[in-house]
């Protein structure tokens, strides 16, 4: 059997128990945060980036065919003498409208390229703060229950004890009654634990005495 317990400060479970739940707030405080943020990069590649290169392939389209009519007038329209227009002017243009346009097809591609797996890469982090989520959601309070018990347990035990020089009965019972509910409280902690253990293996195949499955 245990022996008796030292109550020594209470304050430093209190404390423990109010920095569990500022660290559950702000953690949740913080995925939601990244959640958040993750979202808006990965639709401004896939929705953003998408939507504009998209449009400027078909502008700089638009420019390519322009200054292709303008240098067909040129050497229509321009003569000079009895030489072809030069069209100088006219052939740059070009020019730089056809590499704007290949600039923006690169672009376009690289979206397409990289939009499935940024998304596949968010899924796989939401996976990872689900889970988490799941330890802030269900595992703090869970500690957080615990320290409470613990609180009242001793702070229990520190009222039935007495000042120092009391009775040796009433401390008995004290210490009786602290270890009392510690030992609840273990023997609870200990049932979740099984009961964890249980619903994991519950969907495990079970084997029979000749060491085959059931």
């Amino acid at each position: 059997m245990a022996g008796p317990a030292e109550v020594r400060s209470l304050d430093t479970l209190a404390f423990v128990k109010a920095a569990l739940a500022t660290f559950a707030y702000e953690c949740g405080q913080a995925l939601a945060e990244i959640e958040m943020e993750g979202r808006r990069g990965v639709d401004w590649i896939t929705v953003d980036q998408a939507g504009h290169w998209k449009a400027e392939v078909r502008r700089r389209s638009e420019k390519v065919n322009e200054a292709k009519k303008d240098l067909e007038n040129c050497r229509t329209f321009k003569s000079t003498g009895d030489g072809p227009p030069s069209c100088t002017e006219e052939k740059k243009n070009l020019e730089k409208a056809r590499r704007r346009l290949q600039v923006a097809e690169e672009k376009a591609e690289a979206v397409r390229h990289w939009t499935p797996i940024v998304q596949q890469q968010f899924r796989e982090a939401g996976v990872r703060l689900v889970h988490f989520r799941e330890v802030l959601d269900v595992d703090v309070p869970k500690a957080v229950a615990r320290v409470e018990r613990m609180l009242k347990a001793l702070e229990a035990y520190r009222q039935m004890a007495g000042p120092a020089g009391g009775s040796a009965a009433g401390e008995g019972s004290g210490d009786t009654n602290m270890r009392r509910s510690l030992d609840e409280d273990a023997q609870a902690s200990s049932a979740d634990d099984a009961n964890a253990a249980g619903e994991t293996l519950a969907g495990e195949p079970q084997a029979d005495a000749t060491g085959g499955e059931a």
